[in-house]
């Protein structure tokens, strides 16, 4: 599989993401990044969204609940939300919605936080395995993976994706 240039799926991204917030009439929200490809995602659609606010960043490794089937992420960073989430419009922001657990953990994490009017998730890759219902608002792409391949966003400069096999070879 050919993967796609990053640049227009980072385009796609920022305009489904700016087309959803004024279908919902949402002018002022918040964006919060999944460490690590996730951070690097909202400050990117930060500054093309021309957002002033500061991004929050969470680290969602104690929420999941495949970590003993997974393990736990050998570097665990702190979550932070620089601003209050009651009552706030969200945009929660990750690199591949995949299965859903990552996202499920997320707004686990979120929630202990505060009450937000709306969680919008925002991905640059939206791909096949979902065992989860959950589904992006926007996305850069919506790509279909073979059992056993991965795709891994690089970066955070410059950002690439990487597609991998089970083996963790790159194809």
């Amino acid at each position: 599989m050919q993967l796609p240039a990053i640049d227009p799926l980072l385009e796609q991204m920022v305009g489904a993401t700016r087309a959803h917030l004024l279908e919902h009439g949402i002018n002022d929200p918040r964006l919060v990044g999944i460490h690590s490809g996730g951070v690097w995602l909202a400050e990117h659609l930060r500054t093309a969204l021309g957002l002033a606010e500061p991004i929050g960043t969470l680290d969602i490794s104690f929420y999941r609940d495949d970590f003993t089937r997974v393990g736990m992420n050998p570097t665990v960073r702190p979550s932070r939300i620089p601003w209050d989430i009651e009552g706030r419009h969200l945009i929660l922001v990750d690199d591949v919605l995949y299965t859903g657990r990552t996202i499920r953990a997320a707004l686990n994490e979120i929630f202990d936080y505060g009450r937000p009017a709306s969680v919008t998730l925002v991905v640059l890759v939206s791909r096949n395995g979902r065992e989860l219902p959950i589904e992006a608002g926007a996305f850069g792409a919506r790509l279909h993976l073979e059992p056993g391949q991965q795709i891994k966003l690089r970066g955070p400069a410059p950002l690439r994706l990487e597609l991998i096999d089970r083996d963790g070879a790159t194809p």
